[in-house]
């Protein structure tokens, strides 16, 4: 497994994968060897085209590890559409268990691919912004680079 880091608009991310998927997208250096691989190197180019406004899916092979509920989670943020937001009280509607609002906010917690996987668009029932691994300043701007490239 190998990881590579880049500088961003956002800060300095850091892409992880084995020889097939992507592992994690995260602001924390994880403890593999330090190379950028052809993958690793095309999810950069693809996030790069993200912050620039011109990329509004990704197409890349992930290997989504956790819990079975925290998988469902994240398959089901990934259909969240480019520019929306919903709440967690809709994300845990929209997997069958309107009562989950608080296991969802635990899944999206543990989400290791953040953007791709985009548990950013999770926002408070109220429409505040809520927790963000890199800061809610990160999750704004976010928020703010889809809603002016629709």
């Amino acid at each position: 497994m190998f990881y590579y880091e880049y500088k961003t608009n956002i800060g300095k991310i850091y892409i992880s994968a084995d020889k097939k998927n992507i592992l994690e997208i995260s602001f924390n250096k994880p403890n593999y060897d330090k190379n950028e691989t052809p993958l690793i190197k095309k999810t950069f180019l693809e996030l790069e085209e993200y912050f620039n406004g011109q990329r509004k899916t990704f197409d890349l092979p992930l290997k989504l590890e956790g819990t079975d509920f925290q998988k469902k989670v994240w398959k089901e943020l990934i259909k969240i559409p480019y520019g929306k937001t919903i709440s967690y009280k809709e994300l845990a509607t929209s997997i069958g268990n309107e009562k989950a609002c608080r296991a969802v906010g635990m899944a999206n917690n543990k989400n290791k691919i953040m953007i791709v996987i985009p548990c950013h668009r999770v926002i408070g029932s109220n429409g505040d912004l809520t927790g963000y691994a890199g800061g809610l300043n990160i999750k704004q701007q976010l928020l703010e680079l889809e809603a002016k490239n629709p």
